[in-house]
């Protein structure tokens, strides 16, 4: 599997997202071991490329998040397959999913559920919201109020949800797949910090390059239909005990002390950066140990390299980034403080 260059914060010129691992091998047996869940895992990534084209690092993305109990922000202009890119990676995973249109009129409780009076029984019944799945693809969720947009937080970290003084738990796996989108700000609420820390990985989904847009031109025009997956010929290939058993290993990945301190020198070193009024918060530097330890494994490594952490810095903490408005003022992108914060880091031997 080759190193991947994440993209962080989507200006024009930001790096590509990773590239694609070695051809995956063949699906697990219902009861995986550790190699086992890792090939079924990995094979996702040829099944979701029957009806996706060119997104395999926003998969990855996908699977990391999975493996390290984690969610994901998916950027990227209307039209590059946000949508049908979570549906398929559920289909290949054989999880439920439910797509939400986030609108300035969403309720907490659309979300949620909520209680209903029942006529027949003269009592009040929980219905579940659409929050009650697997994947849950949070469309648009920058559309919505504040409020809204909070009613995710409880879900998000506890992995379930409060109503009416009752906690109800979620499904497992659970992951929010939010998208939004990074050209079009009129009408919309920008995540506060607080939510935006709760992603594990933020990924940007780039307009494919012409060769890519050729190929999903042809398939449409041999009859492809995205809104049948079937057709597409997307199997499951993984199920929740691969995803289970993977994250189980993912746990077991050893991290020297002296990568350990690799972390945290560059989560530190944000925080002096002049350009930044908000650096990587503690918070942050776990989310990077966690998605280095998925990355080392889906790598077929039993240790963290310091390779592992600078290949998913950017994608774990150039959104818990805030820039200070001189630095806006002066064109200055969070993706170039990030990587300039990274390399003033010695790098452990």
């Amino acid at each position: 599997m080759t190193e991947p260059t994440w993209s962080a914060d989507a200006p024009p010129s930001a790096p590509a997202a990773p590239a694609a691992p070695a051809a995956p091998a063949a699906p697990a047996a219902s009861v995986p071991a550790a190699g086992g869940a890792r090939a079924a895992l990995l094979a996702v990534r040829g099944e979701v490329a029957k009806a996706v084209v060119g997104q395999d690092a926003a998969v990855t993305g996908i699977l990391i998040c999975l493996l390290a109990r984690g969610h994901v922000l998916l950027e990227g202009v209307p039209g590059v397959a946000k949508t049908l890119l979570v549906r398929a990676v559920a289909q290949a995973l054989s999880v439920d999913t439910k797509r939400v249109q986030f609108t300035p009129d969403l309720m907490p409780g659309d979300i949620t559920g909520s209680l209903i009076y029942d006529t027949a029984t003269s009592q009040f019944s929980f219905r579940e919201g659409p929050v009650f799945t697997n994947l849950l693809l949070a469309d648009e969720i920058n559309r919505t109020p504040p409020k809204t947009q909070a009613s995710l937080l409880e879900a998000m970290e506890e992995r379930q949800v409060s109503v009416d003084g009752h906690p109800r738990k979620l499904p497992a796996p659970f992951l929010v797949a939010a998208t939004q989108n990074p050209v079009e700000y009129e009408g919309t609420y920008p995540l506060p910090e607080a939510q935006l820390d709760r992603f594990l990985l933020k990924v940007v989904l780039p307009i494919p390059p012409r060769d890519q847009e050729i190929a999903i031109v042809t398939r449409h025009a041999a009859g492809f239909d995205p809104r049948d997956l079937g057709a597409a010929g997307i199997r499951a290939v993984a199920g929740p005990a691969d995803l289970a058993a993977g994250a189980e290993e993912v746990r077991k990945v050893q991290i020297a002390p002296e990568v350990a301190a690799y972390i945290v020198d560059i989560a530190r070193a944000t925080r002096q950066s002049p350009s930044l009024s908000l650096g990587v918060s503690p918070r942050g530097a776990t989310a990077l140990l966690a998605t280095s330890r998925a990355w080392a494994w889906m790598n077929g490594r039993t240790f963290v390299t310091p390779d592992d952490v600078k290949a998913l810095a950017h994608a774990t903490l150039a959104h818990r980034l805030s820039l200070r408005p001189e630095a806006e003022l002066e064109g200055v992108g969070v993706a170039s403080v990030l990587a300039t914060a990274i390399a003033s880091v010695p790098v452990p031997r």
